[in-house]
């Protein structure tokens, strides 16, 4: 369904800590942000205030939002330097920062492999259940910690985004295996081309892929101090230093929890003109959940910004194997 823009009065929304209300939508993660105009500038104080709540809730949702690309952008830069759209896909042509996400131009892409490649490709890779949950570019050393999405157009069913808190997930583990993957790393990558769906040349003229990051498999977050089991299932390759047996079998154990933990899950459904803010030092996703189940167009728009070198409780910092460290363009 096609969504119009809404008009709203901006004098019922003074853009001051008085009129900034938090409802938290769980116990563990996210909250709805109310009264508040994000067409308007933003003073320092409410942009403070939006920081402390995105580090405790890790998911900021706010509806009822009509805003433009380039106040998406404005709202980004609020909290860090501003990345171009993506590592591997080129933003919009006028708006580099952009990455935008087209349903139905993802369920049209065809493979280029041949009926042999696409059985050798399937032969040689072991997809796991909860690979469509992810934290956002971690084949790269230095992810991206912020991430903004905006519904451009939504079904009125369907289409919905849910994410987990890393940190409350390690908080679960028992002390021993606390004490085990403190001590571990594991290697992320990507490589779109590898499964026959080679990327469009960037217009940067950057490499596309392949792509191998090595991080801690819990990571230390920069500005509180917390822990959190960085796990990335769409991403994680392999645990450095176990053999495949046991490399395979604690990934697919810790991905099965964090799946499997719909107490510290939050699910939100797009409505018109909302958007998401996640902390993505703290958080897993996956979305839209359910994209085999409907059939409406849906249309999303990201920027993302401050990307960061990830580091463990060790001291270890995260290192680039194969491609090119990510950048920003401010």
């Amino acid at each position: 369904m096609s969504v119009a823009v809404l008009h709203r009065d901006s004098s019922d929304t003074r853009n001051d800590l008085s009129s900034l209300k938090i409802t938290p939508v769980t116990p563990v993660i996210g909250a709805e942000v109310s009264g508040i105009d994000l067409r308007e500038e933003l003073d320092e104080g409410i942009v403070a205030a939006l920081r402390r709540t995105l580090l405790e809730h890790k998911v900021l949702f706010f509806r009822d939002q009509p805003i433009s690309d380039r106040d998406q952008i404005r709202f980004s830069r609020h909290f860090g330097k501003i990345t171009p759209a993506h590592p591997v896909t080129n933003g919009l042509a006028d708006q580099p920062e952009i990455m935008e996400n087209v349903k139905t131009k993802q369920r049209g892409r065809q493979s280029e492999h041949d009926e042999v490649q696409k059985v050798q490709h399937r032969a040689h890779n072991r997809p796991r259940r909860s690979r469509g949950w992810h934290t956002d570019i971690t084949f790269v050393a230095n992810p991206t910690s912020i991430t903004f999405l905006r519904g451009v157009e939504v079904p009125a069913f369907g289409g919905d985004t849910s994410w987990v808190n890393l940190e409350a997930l390690y908080a679960s583990l028992s002390p021993a295996i606390q004490e085990l993957v403190d001590k571990l790393t594991a290697v992320h990558g990507r490589d779109d081309a590898r499964g026959g769906f080679t990327p469009a040349p960037r217009v940067d003229g950057r490499s596309t892929g392949p792509y191998l990051a090595e991080h801690s498999l819990v990571r230390v977050h920069p500005e509180t101090g917390r822990k959190a089991l960085f796990l990335s299932p769409g991403f994680l390759r392999y645990i450095v230093g176990l053999n495949d047996g046991e490399s395979t079998t604690l990934i697919e154990y810790l991905s099965e929890e964090l799946a499997g933990r719909i107490d510290l899950h939050v699910r939100f459904h797009w409505t018109p003109n909302a958007l998401a803010v996640w902390d993505n030092r703290a958080t897993s996703h996956w979305g839209p959940i359910d994209a085999e189940h409907f059939k409406d167009e849906r249309i999303v728009r990201r920027t993302t910004t401050d990307p960061d070198y990830t580091v463990g409780p060790t001291g270890f910092r995260s290192r680039q194997i194969l491609g090119e460290p990510f950048y920003t363009l401010d």
